[in-house]
């Protein structure tokens, strides 16, 4: 019988650090033999003040950091292509809200589909340069990738319960001093900060394993 293991990423669909630890994890998850790694998606907003609208990821930059952005992108495509992710910020112009795209991958988790649904937002936003943001990439996602039918998204991304949920609770992991994604929690107790190299996600993945197994558990 395979071994089980919980993991959860807290993290924002507009990191591209997150997108490269997620996809890192994902590899050490995969040099486990005999065990099944249940990833699960929490919600972060590097922005919660982002209009609905999103804005220009240039201009949001130079206002933030003070220096030219396009300078800052050539490490992050080294480390992204180190993880086999072609990321090209040439095509990514928007800096995108990500209230509604949490609000569906929390939805998203019941069907199963959390992981797929987050790794389609990644890669339309990062590979595809689209707005994530927008009500019909939300909606084409989510029916393509997450398992929703058109009315059960649009529902959703419109529902101020969920929308107000979500953002709760994404406020509420930067309320337990999470101040930067990602942030990936192992077995409920072993916390792994940033989006660290693929033997890092092992090893701890291993330990959590151990640990596990020395309570009996």
């Amino acid at each position: 019988m395979n071994r089980s293991l919980s993991v959860e990423i807290v993290s924002d669909f507009v990191c591209p650090w997150c997108f490269i630890g997620s996809r890192r994890l994902s590899q050490a998850a995969a040099r486990l033999e005999s065990v099944d790694v249940t990833v699960s998606y929490r919600p972060f907003l590097l922005d919660p003040n982002t209009p609905e609208a999103g804005g220009d990821l240039r201009d949001r930059l130079r206002q933030k950091y003070g220096v030219d952005p396009d300078s800052m992108f050539g490490r992050v495509e080294a480390a992204a292509r180190e993880s086999g992710i072609p990321l090209d910020f040439s095509v990514v112009r928007r800096y995108a809200s990500t209230l509604r795209a949490h609000t569906l991958v929390r939805a998203a988790e019941a069907k199963g589909s959390q992981q797929a649904l987050a790794e389609a937002l990644f890669s339309a936003y990062f590979l595809e340069g689209k707005d994530i943001g927008d009500d019909e990439v939300l909606v084409t996602l989510a029916t393509s990738a997450g398992g929703f039918s058109e009315a059960e998204a649009r529902s959703l991304i419109g529902d101020p319960v969920a929308l107000r949920e979500a953002r709760e609770e994404a406020l509420s992991y930067a309320g337990q001093g999470i101040d930067g994604v990602p942030f990936t929690i192992i077995a409920g107790q072993l916390a792994v900060p940033g989006a660290q190299s693929a033997e890092v996600f092992e090893m701890a993945l291993r330990k959590a394993l151990a640990e596990t197994a020395a309570r009996g558990a």
